[in-house]
């Protein structure tokens, strides 16, 4: 008599790998609320003639209010993870190809400059803070850098190379999330309080928001010139995280060895993250004219697809407990971390003459 043998990670007939099966609960959950938060935005269309909230933020919101009201146990939470996490580095990664060197190039010497310096100001700046506040060392890292680069992104990615805790990255990390939220409402009320027009609101978006697909929805109420600005001035920002993680890990590295410590450096897929490397390769293909034009818009779609779904994770992951046993000081800091940014894009954009 054959035994049969359990599923195993091997692809076998229409079998899926065991990974994906475990995932699937997760991502379909996650695909729910991107829908409805499509839904929502349709809804808004339909009886307002105008989405004020888009799509993105309202897949936060939604996943964020299942939150508060059921925890995803065991079943649900690989697939979250999941879109939470790979799924929002594939779309930063598919992002490369919808983005031509020319594009960034085209901001300008003195705007690429701006960005870069009000970036790693904001990292300074907000470890300061952070250190004032009394924050250990690799918090106020994390908070920093979630501030000044792309929010979870940047968590996951640095939080490894400085050798943070779980809990400091769980709370940096619904920090981020919930302040992320608050920066996407706001943008779009500043950047009319001050008079700025569709560019100045995308240089505004690009500088503060936290997250790329975040950036489109703080911009789109401003237009399509204003989501383009604001998306090449965070693609900008993204691109800091590279540089930023090799410096770190170095830095960590030297703070070991005045430790003693003479474990192995972290290697290069930690120093560098592999999103960053498969998002530059795009950018160079698509500058170079190696990606086909009909394969951007099936490509946008999908990167639209999948950051929804990363926000309804993001959102579902925001965990109240956790966010409150974090404490004020963690939460005074993330937020005048954020503070600090807005006012330096603010100065920025003034001296730039982009309003």
């Amino acid at each position: 008599m054959s035994h049969t043998p359990p599923l195993s990670p091997a692809v076998t007939g229409f079998s899926l790998p065991l990974g994906w099966v475990r995932v699937l609960p997760g991502v379909a959950l996650c695909g729910a609320v991107a829908a409805s938060a499509m839904g929502l935005q349709w809804l808004e269309l339909s009886l307002v003639g105008f989405a004020w909230v888009e799509a993105l933020v309202l897949a936060i919101l939604t996943g964020a209010a299942i939150r508060l009201l059921w925890r995803p146990g065991p079943y649900w939470m690989a697939g979250i993870r999941f879109s939470a996490k790979t799924l929002l580095e594939i779309a930063i990664a598919l992002l490369g190809a919808t983005v031509s060197g020319a594009a960034v190039m085209a901001l300008g010497p003195w705007l690429l400059l701006g960005i870069m310096a009000v970036g790693a100001l904001a990292i300074v700046g907000g470890y300061l803070i952070g250190r004032a506040f009394g924050l250990p060392h690799a918090m106020a890292l994390l908070v920093a850098c979630g501030n000044a680069i792309c929010g979870n992104s940047a968590i996951a990615a640095v939080a490894p190379v400085i050798k943070a805790e779980g809990e400091d990255v769980a709370a940096a990390i619904g920090f981020t999330a919930v302040l992320g939220i608050a920066v996407v409402l706001l943008v779009p009320v500043v950047g009319a309080m001050l008079g700025y027009q569709a560019t100045g609101i995308g240089v505004l978006a690009g500088m503060t928001v936290y997250a790329v697909p975040q950036v489109l929805a703080a911009a789109a109420p401003a237009g399509s010139a204003a989501i383009q600005t604001g998306a090449v001035v965070k693609l900008v920002r993204v691109l800091m995280l590279g540089p930023v993680t090799l410096v770190l890990g170095l830095m960590q590295a030297k703070r070991d060895r005045e430790k003693g410590d003479t474990r192995t450096r972290p290697g290069f897929w930690q120093l560098v993250p592999w999103f960053i490397i498969v998002f530059l390769g795009l950018l160079g293909l698509r500058s170079l004219g190696m990606i086909p034009g009909p394969v951007l818009v099936p490509l946008d779609h999908a990167v639209t697809a999948m950051t929804l779904m990363a926000m309804a994770g993001l959102g579902l992951m925001v965990d109240p407990a956790a966010v409150a046993k974090a404490g004020v000081r963690v939460a005074s800091v993330a937020a005048l971390s954020a503070l600090m940014i807005g006012v330096m894009a603010v100065v920025a954009i003034t001296i730039l003459g982009m309003a």
